[in-house]
């Protein structure tokens, strides 16, 4: 399975992120990116967050107004099935190497984009935390590559 990074988002804090033309990312996930509610998000086992644009795109289609990092992702993929995301699986993106670690639960602070958001997101498609197995750059247009699959 191989899918390509479409955005690299951070922020100082809650929604949204912002796009960066390069991110550094370390155990702790992106220099330069916080949270907003560090007891619930972040941590080495939520130190990244991914979302298929292909979610982004269909809310947009509902009329919510969401972009890629408007839902508070590190990571907007595209070409990769949310569908098939599994806690356990190892990708290559750049330099790093991150490991699935937990689905998203989408939280109250999507209401921003309307209070019916939360029901439009189900189950994968939320996104996925993971954690960095291996420091390194990312960019843009990076391959996502599966390197291993759970156990």
């Amino acid at each position: 399975m191989t899918g390509t990074v479409l955005q690299i988002n951070v922020s100082r804090g809650g929604l949204p992120k912002r796009a960066i033309a390069e991110g550094e990312l370390t155990r702790g996930g992106f220099v330069g990116d916080s949270w907003a509610h560090p007891k619930i998000h972040g941590g080495p086992q939520q130190a990244v967050l991914l979302i298929a644009n292909e979610l982004i795109e269909r809310l947009r289609a509902k009329g919510y107004p969401v972009y890629p990092g408007a839902l508070g992702e590190n990571l907007t993929t595209s070409g990769l099935d949310p569908e098939l995301w599994r806690a356990g699986q190892l990708y290559r993106v750049g330099e790093a190497e991150i490991e699935l670690t937990k689905l998203r639960q989408p939280c109250n602070q999507l209401n921003v984009y309307g209070p019916p958001i939360q029901r439009e997101i189900p189950g994968a498609l939320a996104g996925y935390y993971a954690r960095v197995v291996r420091p390194g750059w990312v960019f843009p247009r990076n391959p996502i590559v599966l390197v291993s699959e759970v156990g």
